[in-house]
């Protein structure tokens, strides 16, 4: 437990972080998700959109260091790389 005020400060501090990149966190799970949903649905039309809609905040969130940039930029390829599959198809 924290016992000088500095100390103690930093522990608020760490954890009202923690909770607001948690949140952002789900954000980007959740627009990855509406990827995914329009993927299983076979839905070209609406992957396309939802993945445009993903992709600003998959990199936004990799510039914050809420995401590593390699797994964003691994996010960003494997859906593209689906979408293209279902375009081909």
């Amino acid at each position: 437990m924290a016992n000088s005020p500095s100390a103690k400060k930093r522990a608020k501090q760490a954890e009202k972080r923690n909770s607001h990149n948690a949140s952002l966190r789900s954000m980007v799970r959740t627009y990855i998700k509406n990827v995914v949903k329009a993927l299983d649905a076979k839905d070209l039309a609406k992957a396309q959109e939802a993945y445009a809609k993903a992709v600003p905040v998959i990199d936004r969130m990799a510039d914050k260091g809420i995401l590593h940039k390699n797994k964003a930029a691994r996010h960003k390829s494997r859906l593209n790389q689906h979408i293209k599959a279902l375009a081909a198809a």
